[in-house]
Formats: C-alpha cells, sequence, structure tokens
C-alpha cells in the first residue's frame, strides 16, 4: 500500500521537531508513503510566471509570524515503533513540485559571514523535463533532487527542537548523497518514530556554504520498515555502492572524529576484523567528506565502499 500525504496547513509544521505533535497519518512497517513539501517563506516567493504551489500561500496566511528553520511535512507513525528500534527510511523516489527554486544569503551567517555584508537572492528556473536549473548568468546545472531534512521525533525529554540544528534524530543533515534509490537509518527515539521530511533541494554542493542550496518544493516516496536487528544510536545510510556514517558538532574535527569512529564500527560489525584493521581499512579505502558547515552542527560524512566490506 502506498499512502499520500500533502503538504497543508493541517499537515505541516514549521521550524521545529517535536515527540509530542500528534501523528497526521500511520501506517505499518513495510508501508509506503509519498509526501509532498514546499519550502520558504512570503519573501522567497518567486515573480510573476512560475508556479506557486496554492498549499504555500495556505501556510503562509496560516502563520501568525515567520519562524525560522523549515516547513515539514508530517509527522508519519510507524505502529509498533519505540525507543531502540531503528527506523529504515528507503527513499524510493524524488521529484520537483514546481519550476523554480530559490538561492540567498544574508550578512553574518554562512560559512563566510563577514564577507558578504548585503543579503542577496536568486529565484532560479527549473526544468523539469530535463532536470536542470539555469543561474542567472546562463550556466545550466544538473539537478540531483533530495530532502535536506529528514528526521523521526527528538526523545520527549528533549523537548521542541530546532529543525535547524542537525542531532541523533536525524532533521538537517543535508546530505546530498541521500537521493532516489538510497537508504536512511535512523534510531527511533519516541513511541510511532514519528518520521517528518522538507526542505527539499534541487541541487547542492558539499558544504553547503552559504546556507542553502537550490531550495524548492519536493514530493518524496518513502518505504518505511522498522528494524529490531540493528542496534544504532546515530544516523547511517547506504547507497547502492556505498555504506556511510555521520558525524555531527559544532567542531569539525569532531565531526569526522564521530564519523570515523561510526565507520570503524560499522566494518568491525560487517567483516569482524580487529579495529586496528578496520582503522588501516578506513584510512586506505574510506572517504571523509564535508556535509554541511552551516546549520550551527556541521557535518562530515565518512563513505567506503560496500564491496570492501567482505
Amino acid at each position: 500500500m502506498t499512502h499520500r500525504l500533502p503538504a497543508s496547513p493541517e499537515t505541516c509544521r514549521w521550524g521545529y521537531l517535536d515527540a509530542t505533535v500528534p501523528p497526521v497519518l500511520t501506517i505499518r512497517s513495510g508501508e509506503r508513503v509519498t509526501i509532498e513539501t514546499v519550502s520558504g517563506g512570503p519573501d522567497a516567493l518567486p515573480p510573476e510566471g512560475f508556479h506557486v504551489p496554492p498549499e504555500l500561500r495556505a501556510i503562509h496566511a496560516a502563520e501568525t509570524g515567520i519562524p525560522s528553520g523549515h516547513i515539514l511535512t508530517g509527522p508519519v507513525a510507524i505502529e509498533g515503533a519505540r525507543p531502540g528500534d531503528v527506523l529504515e527510511v528507503r527513499i524510493l523516489d524524488v521529484s520537483l513540485r514546481q519550476d523554480w527554486g530559490y538561492n540567498r544569503h544574508r550578512p553574518l551567517a554562512g560559512t563566510l559571514p563577514d564577507d558578504f555584508p548585503a543579503f542577496h537572492h536568486m529565484t532560479l528556473p527549473l526544468d523539469r523535463e530535463r532536470l536542470t536549473a539555469r543561474m542567472p548568468w546562463g550556466l545550466e546545472i544538473p539537478l540531483a533532487p533530495f530532502f535536506g531534512v529528514m528526521a523521526v521525533a527528538p526523545p520527549p525529554a528533549w523537548g521542541r527542537c530546532t529543525s535547524i540544528v542537525p542531532r541523533a534524530f536525524g532533521g538537517n543533515l543535508d546530505n546530498k548523497e541521500l537521493v532516489a534509490g538510497t537508504t536512511l537509518f535512523l534510531p527511533v527515539l519516541a513511541e510511532g518514530a514519528l518520521f517528518s521530511c522538507g526542505d527539499g533541494h534541487g541541487a547542492q554542493g558539499d558544504g553547503e556554504v552559504n546556507v542553502t542550496a537550490i531550495e524548492t518544493a519536493l514530493s518524496g516516496t518513502f518505504e518505511l520498515v522498522l528494524r529490531r536487528d540493528l542496534p544504532l544510536a546515530y544516523p547511517r545510510a547506504e547507497t547502492p555502492t556505498h555504506v556511510i556514517t555521520m558525524g555531527l558538532d559544532p567542531d569539525l574535527d569532531r565531526c569526522a572524529e564521530r564519523a570515523l569512529r561510526e565507520m570503524i564500527d560499522l566494518v568491525v560489525g560487517r567483516v569482524g576484523i580487529t579495529r586496528d584493521e578496520a582503522y588501516a581499512l578506513c584510512s586506505i579505502a574510506a572517504d571523509l567528506r564535508v556535509t554541511q558547515t552551516v546549520n550551527q552542527h556541521k557535518g562530515v560524512h565518512c563513505m567506503l565502499r560496500k564491496d570492501y566490506l567482505i
């Protein structure tokens, strides 16, 4: 069965994750759900001539102010999910919902907060047939859409958590590897798991250095599977060719250390070699990549080919 969850004022929250938010949809493990998302405040809307999803305007109208953070669709509860489980998020499809995106930077933000003192905004036309974006000077960028935010609910004791800072529940990972055909693994931290997504990106470079990618509205189809055979306290992912571990921290060095330790643990668990041997394998064959440098907690992900796990 494939459920459908449209974006609307009733199904979206702006800027936070919270275990006390009731689910807008409940499904069984192994079922599929197509989730629609929107992005941006009123000041991000394009000029006349572009398609603006009507639900985006409705969400704007429903807010008394403009919150910080992302518009998230959900949460989706999975029957029987409880803390200690893992939610396997199989990303089956990601598609564009509109013909434009935007990129912007603002003073005192981004990787170079003091270098760009003026606000800068670009509306970027998106070709949904050719999957390209056109830059203002004519350059065409190929699109590889993915969700910047995919998350379960934080533990109830954490209260309301901003959608901006990625943590153990996932959230604003901004990992461009997580396109259709990949899988994200998230530790369940609250009853029902309570999966949400948003922050649609048409394309992004590693680092997301000015705080935004090509921000746009996306639709994603997910197969959500409960796992009780996979002890996990931190997000991991798999592509068709690689396993991915992650590190999240305000300090980029700590991010690299966490991602590397997670990969060593993964290799030891799957291959059965010693930690010394796994450390050596990572030095020889694993790649540390900067995920993003702009979400208060920065990110590093470590990638290792699956065919080395033998």
